[in-house]
């Protein structure tokens, strides 16, 4: 198991989690997933005018409150992925200005192209 949050990896490879991830990020983005959630949402409503059980109304707000927090995990490993992604293009463009400004070696143009087909290797 690493420690290391998924943004901070080096990118070479996809760990279970991040190609998990980014499949549930496309599902969870569908119009599908978002039909799914007012089907749920409006079962809950018609649950409590039908009166039943408490415990089929607890556990319709427990199906509720599991489906919010699995969605806030996704929700943050996908915003620091593209955070982490934004940072390392910034510093790359930062450092090929440097370059090109003080006409040094050609590293930081090859880390900025690096940089930019990233999202490709995600």
């Amino acid at each position: 198991m690493a420690t290391e949050h998924p943004a901070e990896r080096d990118g070479t490879g996809h760990d279970r989690f991040a190609a998990f991830s980014e499949r549930a990020s496309h599902l969870t983005s569908s119009p599908l997933f978002y039909a799914l959630c007012v089907l749920l949402v409006v079962g809950t409503v018609v649950l409590h005018f039908l009166h039943p059980p408490l415990s089929w109304l607890i556990f319709a707000g427990d199906v509720m409150a599991a489906v919010n927090l699995l969605l806030l995990a996704l929700l943050k490993n996908s915003e620091q992925r593209d955070t982490h992604a934004v940072q390392r293009k910034l510093d790359a463009i930062a450092a090929a200005l440097l370059e090109q400004r003080e006409g040094e070696s050609h590293e930081a143009a090859d880390a900025l192209h690096d940089a930019i087909r990233m999202e490709k290797d995600q």
